[in-house]
């Protein structure tokens, strides 16, 4: 008989990752390792950043922009590969479960050493996964499962104990929950560690300025560092999509993310450029605070407005979205509509679990009239203050007027949009999450009660209950059935309005390799390098 971990991880790394492209522009380039080509020793990389990260501290961190700068500084015990699988990093195999699925032991790198000099081993990681649970403003907590204990059993074995099982556990160790900070830097620095962040890595940090870069410079005492040919990578802040393009052209950055579509045709037909290109895990769309008063974490109180008590006006929204005309006219065709958390290419869609509510204006007016809100409704929506989103949330505004809606649109800076969704200073915010090979970390997190990213305040016993089954399963399609069950209630009550997907799309200098991006959405280039003469 299988044990819990095999089929665990059966059921996370199969290859349900590799999509059919969409028409023939739209191909998977998830860029290539170095490999044999002839590359140079050293060199300065330098990449622009779409948004400036938030603290670089992998326990409280909630942004994918942080997973970019932390994925060449804080190694994790697993990874994920470009088909969606998950392969061991500090960790030497993958995970035994016991029969009960109640033990779980994690075999780790010995001989490895932190950026300060300090030995990595079991108890190290058993502190970092500890800070991880425990921690008062841990964003990890809910992604970790039911823990009751973390214990070591030598110097190369961690073991952990749930009170039930957790099927979806290996999976959130290929994340942040998986990152091991330095023993002695968490003793010295305590909740201060983000300012200097020390870890394994093929980096080690150097020096932030704020909304202008983050410095990173080779580790000596990396253990892989043969593998290391850059110098040094800065990651430049450039929210500005047309500034990122220009000094693309220019030669001034190496690397860019998140291009815009409006750019990306004319940027892929630079002779000097590359696109990489992949249809992601993530999804964008509308939290709606339900209940979200005193920050998250703190006890929710029923906020007293329709739109926060009255699911008929979270539905009557949803139903005046017209999703698909949206995506492709604001973003030419390169993204696609969501319709739920559940992304449609893996094993774990279902028909329920994808359904799309139908554009339907007319029956959005009724169930408004029905809940007796005065017509147009106004709603205050924060979004991100870049071109394409502020384009896309004023094509909604007008879109949304048919089904009796007045969207204010206030435009919002990333990290302060970050802050606000946290304290539930918001009445509906758009914003997105970069996605998970396993959809408990796409589901859970924000609509659990009481979970660590549940944003809205919201709290439904049925939903709690499915997501309690599903992630105790071992069955893809036991679990694929459940989430399709909870997307229905989901869909019913709305604390979250899913609408659109990007496509992963990073453009890169054709005098570098080894940059790659796969469908987790982060940007990697600690393994870069620069080609001699510029050739491959």
């Amino acid at each position: 008989m299988l044990g819990l971990g095999a089929v665990a991880l059966a059921l996370v790394s199969c290859a349900p990752l590799q999509y059919p492209a969409r028409t023939a522009a739209h191909t998977d380039d998830f860029g290539k390792a170095v490999g044999t080509a002839a590359v140079r020793r050293g060199g300065d990389l330098v990449m622009g950043l779409s948004n400036e990260p938030d603290r670089l501290d992998p326990t409280t961190s909630s942004s994918l922009y942080t997973r970019y700068v932390m994925s060449s500084i804080c190694e994790k015990l697993y990874d994920n590969d470009a088909a969606g699988n998950i392969v061991p990093q500090l960790a030497t195999a993958l995970p035994t479960y016991s029969a009960d699925g109640l033990t779980v032991s994690i075999p780790v790198r010995t001989g490895v050493r932190f950026a300060d000099g300090t030995e990595f081993d079991a108890e190290a990681v058993r502190t970092s996964l500890m800070r991880h649970f425990t921690m008062k403003t841990s964003q990890r907590k809910s992604e970790m499962g039911p823990i009751s204990s973390i214990d070591t059993d030598g110097p190369a074995t961690v073991v952990v104990h749930f009170t039930k099982p957790f099927s979806p556990f290996t999976a959130a160790l290929a994340d942040r929950a998986g990152m091991i900070m330095s023993p002695a830097a968490l003793a010295k620095e305590g909740k201060n560690f983000a300012d200097h962040p020390v870890c394994v890595g093929a980096f080690k940090f150097v020096r932030r300025v704020p909304q202008t870069e983050i410095v990173v410079q080779r580790d000596p005492l990396y253990y892989d560092a043969r593998d290391v040919h850059l110098d040094t990578i800065t990651y430049r802040i450039m929210p500005d999509a047309n500034i990122r393009a220009a000094n693309l052209r220019s030669g001034d950055i190496q690397v860019a993310d998140t291009i815009s579509p409006q750019d990306v045709d004319a940027l892929a037909k630079e002779p000097s450029l590359h696109l990489l290109q992949a249809r992601g895990l993530n999804f964008r769309g509308m939290y709606i605070n339900i209940g979200n008063v005193d920050g998250v974490g703190k006890p929710t109180k029923q906020i007293d407005t329709p739109l926060a008590k009255d699911p008929r006006v979270r539905e009557a929204l949803s139903l005046s979205i017209d999703r698909n005309t949206l995506v492709n006219t604001v973003f030419d065709n390169w993204f696609e509509a969501a319709c739920s958390p559940i992304v449609p290419q893996t094993t774990f869609a279902t028909p329920a679990g994808i359904a799309c509510p139908t554009y339907d204006p007319q029956r959005s007016r009724k169930l408004l009239a029905a809940a007796g809100v005065k017509i147009p409704y106004r709603i205050e929506l924060q979004v991100q203050d870049t071109q394409d989103q502020l384009r896309y949330a004023q094509a909604l505004q007008a879109n949304i007027a048919a089904g009796g809606f007045q969207l204010d649109v206030v435009p919002t800076e990333y990290s302060t949009l970050l802050g606000v969704q946290k304290r539930g200073t918001y009445q509906a915010l758009l914003i997105g999450w970069s996605g998970r090979i396993d959809p408990d970390a796409n589901i859970t997190l924000f609509n659990r009660t009481g979970a660590s990213s549940n944003y809205t305040g919201y709290s439904s016993p049925t939903v709690d209950d499915l997501l309690a089954q599903a992630s105790q399963s071992t069955d893809t399609a036991t679990r694929a059935g459940l989430y399709g069950q909870v997307v229905q209630n989901l869909q019913q009550d709305n604390p979250y309005i899913y609408t659109y997907r990007e496509r992963l799309l990073t453009v890169q200098s054709k005098q570098v390799t080894g940059i790659q991006v796969f469908p987790d959405g982060v940007v990697r280039v600690a393994k870069a390098a620069f080609l001699v003469n510029g050739k491959d």
